[in-house]
């Protein structure tokens, strides 16, 4: 089942935006999710998770700017991006988890993501 994020666009420095990722009833409220990001040229990079139980977890680079959060009842992760910087710049996607941060290992196939750009 692949999930599907939506929510990027065009802002400028210091602007936010809001990305949502649905998820499948039957699994969603029983795993982690995880938002991660390809800037264009590197890597698939991991940015925020939250737990089943709703412990959250940020690499360095996001902290303090990034909010991860979830709604069971909706079956959506949501990630709030403030602050935003023009290295921020990627295609976010989302995915299921198991595993300990920052060691996870998703679970299902990568949706198209969304993009977001951040111009300077």
């Amino acid at each position: 089942v692949q999930l599907q994020a939506s929510g990027g666009g065009l802002v400028q420095a210091g602007g936010s935006l809001r990305l949502s990722c649905a998820g499948s009833r039957s699994r969603f409220a029983l795993n982690g999710m995880a938002w991660y990001r390809q800037a264009p040229g590197k890597q698939r990079e991991l940015v925020a998770a939250i737990t089943s139980s709703f412990r959250t977890n940020y690499v360095d680079s996001v902290k303090g700017r990034f909010t991860i959060t979830r709604d069971n009842a909706k079956n959506t992760v949501y990630l709030q991006m403030n602050s935003l910087k023009p290295e921020d710049t990627a295609v976010y996607f989302c995915n299921l988890y198991g595993g300990t941060w920052p060691n996870i290992r998703t679970f299902e196939s990568w949706g198209q993501g969304t993009q977001v750009t951040v111009s300077s």
